[in-house]
């Protein structure tokens, strides 16, 4: 919750945010928003408030989702809030990379995220996410249904678990089983 103005010296910027949500156009749109009154806030302004009005959406109580234009200002915004509030309360939701049409598979680390954000939003697990934040493209792209149930693999250096579940977990989850792993999202067995 805070930002780094130069090496080893930190500058909250949350007394900031406070004076920017305290200006009468926004602390009014934020006052519509208390309790659910409004359900939808357009509101227009440059895009440094983005990240603030945001924020003060949350501290009024309300779960939001931001839709950006592009996966860069995605990113930025996310960014940008984590200087703002806690890291965990916000999530981003990628888009693939790749298009239906094209015969090529997304990236494990998109998928990875993608699954992360959904099961965080159906099983919070004590950390709700708070801000959601992804792009048209994200939204408008198909989702296979259950996506938010998947159950994660976890290991635990000591422990032993069950090969074959773990396998299944694997490839359940999108990684690929392979002979020789050369690249992120795949995985290989080697003995019992």
């Amino acid at each position: 919750m805070s930002s780094t103005l130069r090496p080893g010296v930190l500058v909250s910027l949350i007394p900031i945010a406070d004076l920017v949500l305290s200006e009468e156009a926004v602390r009014t749109s934020l006052d519509e928003a208390r309790g659910g009154r409004v359900l939808n806030l357009d509101l227009t302004g440059s895009e440094a408030l983005r990240p603030f009005v945001t924020a003060g959406l949350v501290r009024e109580g309300r779960t939001v989702v931001v839709v950006t234009a592009t996966s860069r200002e995605a990113e930025t915004l996310v960014a940008d809030l984590g200087d703002l509030m806690p890291t965990e309360a916000v999530a981003y939701y990628p888009s693939w990379e790749t298009l239906p049409h094209e015969r090529l598979s997304p990236r494990a680390d998109t998928v990875g995220r993608r699954l992360a954000a959904l099961r965080r939003l159906k099983h919070p697990d004590g950390a709700p996410i708070q801000i959601l934040v992804t792009t048209v493209r994200s939204i408008l792209q198909p989702q296979v249904k259950g996506l938010a149930d998947l159950e994660p693999v976890w290991l635990t250096p000591g422990q032993s678990a069950d090969l074959d579940e773990v396998v299944r977990g694997l490839v359940d989850a999108a990684y690929t089983r392979v002979d020789l792993v050369e690249k992120r999202g795949e995985f290989a067995v080697r003995g019992g």
